[in-house]
């Protein structure tokens, strides 16, 4: 059994608990929708669906990167451009968590967080064999010699008109 005594970095602490925090928002966001709406809510009945859905995938993406021991996650930039598309529904603090969450999956730390955590860490590249140097000849090369620019024949002089 593998012990595994690292510590999460700060910024999957940080999109984990975002994204924690919106989905509960979202869930929120989506059933005041529906209580707002009580009228409408059977004619758009997708619109408050939306959030609802996707408070429940972040939520249960977020306890899955909170988890202890760590559980075998990919950086989900699916739920991240979901997160952005909530704007559509007048969430904006979905907005900005789905854009920072885009931000923080480029993070060094973060791609190797999660290339370890799935196995997929990539070895260190092996330098490459020393190329042999090639003789060197003592003998100076000549210079090469300079192009030769072609000439341009000139144009015919004109000759004076006579005025008769």
């Amino acid at each position: 059994m593998e012990n595994n005594t690292q510590t999460k970095p700060s910024l999957i602490m940080v999109i984990a608990l975002m994204t924690l925090v919106n989905g509960i928002f979202n869930i929120i966001w989506g059933i005041a929708i529906i209580v707002g709406t009580v009228g409408l809510s059977l004619l758009c009945f997708p619109v408050p669906l939306f959030p609802i859905v996707l408070g429940g995938f972040e939520i249960a993406y977020a306890i899955k990167l909170l988890a202890t021991p760590p559980q075998p996650a990919q950086p989900s930039q699916a739920i991240a451009i979901w997160e952005i598309v909530a704007i559509f529904v007048g969430n904006v603090f979905s907005l900005i968590v789905g854009i920072l969450a885009l931000i923080f999956y480029n993070d060094v730390t973060v791609r190797d967080y999660f290339a370890q955590l799935n196995g997929t860490q990539t070895p260190p590249p092996t330098p490459a064999a020393p190329v042999p140097a090639l003789p060197v000849d003592p003998t100076p090369e000549p210079p090469a010699p300079a192009p030769v620019e072609p000439e341009t024949p000139e144009k015919p002089k004109r000759r004076p008109r006579k005025v008769a």
